[in-house]
């Protein structure tokens, strides 16, 4: 697939203007949950469903350049807090998932500290702070699994160099209370089981399943390019796609899941 370029010269609003425009994609977003409810999974249990679909972990703590590491040190309770709402959530055939309707707005009364929240590339300290990383990881371990994602939304700037990056660039979803959120449906026959904890050093998940699942699944990046465009910023840009396998091993898919496009915030000589 041949990229489509496209241009991420940043736009210079007011705050006055991005407070509003928040504001009213905010109040839109709530509007839909009282007007489009859908069949939300809402059951949990601490029974594990008896097949592994999927299991990834991240590490908790990233030497960031300028960021103040009590940032992240903050971000492990509010992952806490989070996964207090969805560990052990059951996603029966027809349901939907929504990441904020299940964790609810972020808030000091509810526990929730100041963290790292990514802002029009740069980043500064807000409550709740920290939970891209578990919607990454869900969105992630998604990609592995029959489930259909019906919203995510990508990373617009790429803020920080690629170090200790395990998986492909732009295979992550970001989000933000609560008009960016990431939203799965499971169109299959068996339910799911949204499985979430912490250790000393690593943020674990797993989808697991009441049936073994017919395929696996192999995602990967093609078409990787960083360009300088003509305005003097850097693009990154690629493709996500997957393969699907049968038990057997024999190819029965190869199919494009997104396009990724994110101005650099870095020179990309940068190293660490």
């Amino acid at each position: 697939m041949n990229t489509v370029r496209v241009s991420l010269k940043p736009i210079r609003r007011s705050k006055l203007r991005l407070f509003a425009g928040k504001r009213y994609f905010i109040c839109k977003r709530y509007w839909q949950w009282l007007t489009r409810p859908g069949r939300q999974a809402r059951t949990r249990s601490q029974e594990n469903l008896p097949h592994s679909a999927m299991a990834h972990a991240t590490p908790l703590l990233r030497s960031l350049r300028n960021v103040d590491m009590q940032m992240q040190i903050n971000k492990i309770t509010n992952l806490r807090l989070a996964i207090a709402k969805l560990d052990g959530l059951i996603l029966r055939s027809g349901e939907a998932f929504s990441y904020w309707r299940n964790i609810g707005k972020p808030t000091r009364r509810k526990g929730y500290l100041d963290g790292m929240v990514l802002h029009y590339g740069g980043f500064h300290s807000g409550v709740g702070g920290g939970l891209c990383q578990l919607s990454n990881l869900i969105y992630w371990m998604t990609l592995h699994t029959p489930l259909t994602i019906t919203e995510r939304h990508r990373h617009s700037y790429d803020v920080f160099p690629d170090e200790q990056r395990t998986q492909p660039f732009g295979s992550g979803a970001t989000c933000s209370y609560n008009y960016l959120d990431l939203q799965l449906r499971n169109p299959t026959e068996h339910s799911y089981q949204l499985r979430l904890w912490l250790d000393d050093t690593h943020l674990h998940g797993e989808w697991r399943c009441s049936g073994q699942q017919l395929y696996s699944y192999e995602v990967y990046e093609s078409d990787h390019r960083i360009s300088l465009e003509p305005w003097g910023g850097y693009i990154r840009s690629n493709q996500i796609s997957r393969r699907v396998f049968t038990m057997s091993g024999e190819l029965a898919m190869d199919e494009e899941v997104t396009g990724n496009y994110a101005l650099m915030m870095y020179s990309p000589l940068l190293q660490g």
